[in-house]
C-alpha cells in the first residue's frame, strides 16, 4: 500500500500556464501533471440557435483530452482513441455543470487537457485544473465585454477512490489503480451534489458499505480540492 493514510490525497498544486489561451493551469497530483487551458470563441454549435432568429440561445462548453506522447515510460502514439474520446466527454459534462451557459450567450470555451506525466487519476485531475482555467478565461471574457453577468455558478472537481487489498483508499495513484478490486471515479460540485459517478468492479463486486465509505472520502477529497481552487483562482 502506499504510504499516505487512505484518506489522504495525493499532494495537489495548480500553478499558472505559459499559454496564449485565456485560462491555464498545470495541476500536478502526486506525479500526474495536466496543462489544462480554456479557449474563448465566438460562435456556438448549430442546435444553440434560435430557429427562427437563427441568434444563439446561450454559450457552449466544451473539452478535449490527450495524453502526450512523453506521459508514459512506453511511448504514448499520438492520435484519437476510445479512451480518449470517452474522457473527452465526461470533461465536457462535468465542466458545463459548473456553468450557466444561458448567461453567456454565442460564445464558446473549450477546455484542453493535455497530459504531460500520467501517474493515475489523469481524468480526475483533469476536471478539477479545467474547472480554474474555465474560471479564468470567463473572467477574461467579462473583462473584454463579451460576457456580463457571471455565469460560473461554483467550483466543479473530481477525485478517485478504490478498494485496494480490501481497504477503501482516496485518490489511486498507478500502483494503486494497478492493484484496486474496485475503482470509482467521483465528480462533484460546490455545494456536495453529486456531476457524474463512474464506478467499476475490476476484480470484484462491492458492497453498499464500501461505496458509501469511497462516497464518503470522495466528497470529502472534493471539499480539499474545492478549496485549492478557489485559492489558486485569488492568486493566479
Amino acid at each position: 500500500m502506499s504510504a499516505r493514510r487512505p484518506d489522504q490525497l495525493r499532494p495537489v498544486t495548480l500553478a499558472p500556464a505559459q499559454t496564449a489561451a485565456a485560462g491555464g493551469v498545470v495541476i500536478t497530483q502526486g506525479e500526474t501533471c495536466v496543462l489544462c487551458t480554456a479557449s474563448l470563441a465566438r460562435g456556438v454549435p448549430p442546435f444553440l440557435l434560435d430557429e427562427t432568429t437563427g441568434e444563439p440561445t446561450q454559450g457552449w462548453i466544451t473539452a478535449e483530452y490527450a495524453m502526450l506522447p512523453g506521459s508514459t515510460p512506453d511511448r504514448k502514439k499520438r492520435g484519437p482513441d476510445s479512451r480518449a474520446t470517452e474522457i473527452r466527454r465526461l470533461l465536457g459534462r462535468s465542466l458545463r455543470a459548473a456553468v450557466d451557459m444561458t448567461k453567456m450567450p454565442g460564445w464558446t470555451i473549450t477546455c484542453d487537457c493535455d497530459v504531460m506525466v500520467a501517474d493515475g487519476g489523469t481524468r480526475t485531475a483533469s476536471i478539477t485544473g479545467a474547472f480554474v482555467a474555465l474560471a479564468q478565461a470567463v473572467e477574461a471574457a467579462r473583462a473584454a465585454g463579451h460576457v456580463t453577468r457571471q455565469p460560473v455558478k461554483g467550483p466543479v472537481a473530481a477525485v478517485s477512490a478504490g478498494v485496494v487489498d480490501g481497504k477503501v483508499v482516496l485518490d489511486l495513484d498507478y500502483d494503486l489503480d494497478s492493484r484496486a478490486e474496485v475503482d470509482l471515479n467521483i465528480v462533484m460540485n460546490h455545494r456536495g451534489e453529486f456531476v457524474e459517478l463512474q464506478g467499476t468492479g475490476e476484480q470484484t463486486t462491492f458492497s453498499h458499505d464500501q461505496l458509501q465509505r469511497m462516497l464518503t472520502l470522495g466528497e470529502r477529497g472534493i471539499r480539499r480540492l474545492t478549496r485549492q481552487q478557489r485559492r489558486a483562482l485569488r492568486e493566479l
